[in-house]
């Protein structure tokens, strides 16, 4: 997969491929699966924003299948009548990237469920959004879902004694679980999917440090990360770029079932696509377990 970009993407026509994320990495993935021939909904909270994002892609990418579907990830009601909605009008889904996220709000906030924001929206409400989706995914052709970490998984621990953060808030500390508990989602649904044999792929990927909205649309800018930001650019690699694990990972016939992608240069921070060994505590298949069981619980959902 030496120095992969979109260039090297297979056709993505007669797929169907839904992306939660209307702005940065979700951006990226949708404009380069439209381009690919993808019919491909590119779902949000914000209609606005949903708007701008499907017609710069129709200008960029003219006669692109591409249109937006409406869904708040911190709300469970929204998701199921999301999940309906495209039910109606789709016979499947071939892909779905989990992408959309919030990144260290100053202070600890919570969902319309009560949820903590980071968990509840990164998490939770992509754990919701493919449990909905599992009946038109299991018809997909070689149907892939693909989970966004972070390079701050790394640093990441579920803590069960405090999953929602009650006890003590810290932004850093909060949110590198919540990309933790994406990246073992990933692997418990590629274990749970090959057991039931439900035919469903499901990798994990990251973009290293890329230039998006997160950190300042949700972190202080005036915090070390939206300094950062907005003074040292030159830190982070395009969107465009750190999209590109995502891309390989959903796309590529090579791309591995349980496989974990992220950029290959300066330890995972910006580069090509590349199998990236995952952090030590994705990889503990009893935590991960226990965390599918009360995010069933939580969701009130189930895989079946």
């Amino acid at each position: 997969m030496s120095k992969w970009t979109t260039q090297n993407m297979p056709s993505q026509a007669g797929r169907t491929a839904v992306v939660t994320g209307t702005g940065g990495i979700g951006f990226e993935d949708a404009l380069a699966l439209a381009k690919a021939k993808a019919n491909v909904i590119i779902a949000g909270r914000n209609p606005d924003k949903g708007a701008e994002a499907v017609a710069r892609i129709r200008q960029t990418a003219p006669g692109a299948r591409i249109r937006f579907g409406q869904v708040d990830l911190g709300n469970l009601v929204s998701i199921a009548r999301f999940a309906q909605q495209l039910a109606a009008e789709e016979d499947q889904v071939d892909l779905l990237i989990n992408n959309a996220g919030v990144m260290m709000p100053p202070k600890r906030q919570v969902t319309s469920d009560g949820f903590e924001l980071q968990l509840g929206t990164n998490h939770l409400g992509h754990f919701a959004l493919t449990a909905h989706l599992l009946p038109l995914l299991k018809k997909g052709k070689r149907p892939r879902v693909i989970s966004l970490g972070s390079v701050a998984a790394r640093n990441g621990a579920i803590d069960f004694a405090d999953l929602q953060a009650e006890r003590a808030y810290n932004p850093m500390k909060v949110y590198s679980q919540s990309k933790l508990a994406c990246i073992m989602f990933a692997f418990e649904l590629s274990r749970r999917s090959r057991q039931a044999g439900w035919g469903i792929e499901s990798l994990a990927a990251h973009p290293g440090i890329s230039r998006t909205d997160l950190i300042p649309n949700q972190a202080s800018r005036w915090s070390f990360n939206g300094i950062m930001r907005h003074a040292m650019p030159f830190l982070f690699q395009p969107a465009s770029q750190g999209a590109l694990p995502t891309l390989y990972a959903a796309t590529d016939p090579q791309a591995q079932d349980g496989g974990h992608y992220g950029p290959d240069g300066l330890g995972g921070t910006r580069g090509y696509p590349t199998l990236e060994r995952p952090p030590e505590r994705a990889q503990d298949i009893a935590v991960a377990a226990r965390l599918w069981e009360i995010s069933e619980q939580l969701t009130k959902t189930s895989f079946r």
